[in-house]
């Protein structure tokens, strides 16, 4: 007989509870979306009839029904309601950006361990088919020593809307919105770096908050720029990637996301035609004195694997996957960058303690 399920609250219903959450949630077998905290019961009913809506999160963290509480409300929420369920004794998820500050990321960290309770943060962006497939090259030494790490982030979008994102307040702006994504995945392919350089700056008409970033991330013989704009009509390669042995250039973004912005459910295991990206991406090596340049297959998205890696985890079956600690690495250098960004100039990263599975990467 299966294990029974496993029952969900989720917290906030704006564009990442909506969109990412509940539906990877509901479609892997084995978790249950029970509840739901949200001032509108109507748009959530509309998705998910049988889940329960509560207007006020502190009443579903009351809930001693639920097993795991997921938090996807503003940023600046994350950690009093993140510190709020684990003192409940809840399992938590906590969406990126994991706090607002590398000390609340401690904090939190300190508190589920002490508690004993799994926390893990959604960098969802681990499981994006490109970012698969650039991690296979790595590992493989398809590309030899990756001397040169460019990963672009771009988007059009001139005019500024009235959300939080895209505001003043704590936790605004792009660099708490897509920095995560792409400084965590430099750190799973490289490990901790020596030092960050980063350039923000609020460059559309009307801009609240930083619209593009540039950060530069060192290691001995190997450098990396993250990028991210709002305002690139005709973008640039999401990934490009240059090693003693050859080039890898990828265009486009993972479809995942326009596809469950659209409203598909992937399922778990997803079907054949789930993650399937059609986008450009070209693979260039010396082949005797010629240069060989080739389409690279792509592999197949599946964001959802968070959640089944985390259901399996809370079963005792695997690894949480993606431990506080990787997240608190995030935040570190989220922080340092900003610290960079107002003394304009380049900051040594130093070093941290308790990561070195990172550090074993360089």
């Amino acid at each position: 007989m299966p294990p029974p399920a496993l029952r969900v609250g989720l917290i906030g219903y704006g564009y990442a509870g909506k969109t990412f959450h509940a539906p990877l949630i509901a479609d892997v077998p084995g978790l249950v979306l029970a509840a739901v905290a949200s001032r509108d019961a109507a748009r959530v009913h509309a998705d998910f009839p049988a889940a329960e809506v509560l207007a006020d999160p502190q009443a579903l963290l009351r809930r001693a029904d639920l097993d795991l509480v997921v938090i996807a409300s503003p940023n600046d929420s994350h950690f009093p309601l993140a510190r709020a369920a684990l003192a409940e004794g809840r399992h938590v998820v906590v969406d990126k950006p994991f706090t607002l500050t590398l000390a609340e990321a401690r904090e939190l960290g300190a508190l589920a361990r002490a508690r004993g309770r799994l926390l893990a943060v959604f960098h969802n962006r681990r499981w994006d088919g490109d970012f698969l497939t650039l991690r296979a090259l790595v590992e493989r030494g398809t590309l030899g020593r990756i001397v040169h790490l460019e990963s672009a982030f771009d988007r059009f979008r001139p005019a500024v809307r009235a959300r939080w994102r895209e505001s003043a307040a704590p936790g605004g702006g792009l660099w708490f919105d897509l920095g995560p994504h792409l400084l965590d995945q430099a750190l799973q392919l490289f490990g901790w770096p020596d030092s960050i350089r980063l350039d923000a700056a609020t460059l559309r008409d009307g801009g609240l908050a930083d619209d593009w970033f540039q950060a530069l991330l060192t290691w001995p013989q190997r450098r990396a720029v993250l990028r991210a704009s709002m305002l690139a009509a005709a973008p640039a390669p999401r990934f490009a990637v240059h090693g003693t042995g050859g080039s890898w250039l990828k265009w486009g973004l993972d479809p995942q996301e326009d596809a469950l912005k659209a409203g598909a459910r992937p399922s778990w295991p997803p079907p054949a035609g789930w993650g399937v990206d059609a986008n450009e991406s070209r693979l260039t090596r010396p082949v005797g004195d010629a240069l060989q340049d080739e389409a690279w297959p792509l592999q197949r998205g599946c964001q959802g694997a968070f959640y089944a890696a985390l259901r399996d985890a809370l079963r005792g079956q695997g690894a949480n996957p993606v431990p506080p600690e990787q997240a608190i690495a995030v935040m570190a250098l989220i922080e340092l960058g900003q610290r960079s960004a107002r003394e304009g100039r380049t900051l040594e990263a130093g070093r941290m303690p308790g990561l070195a599975e990172l550090a074993e990467k360089r």
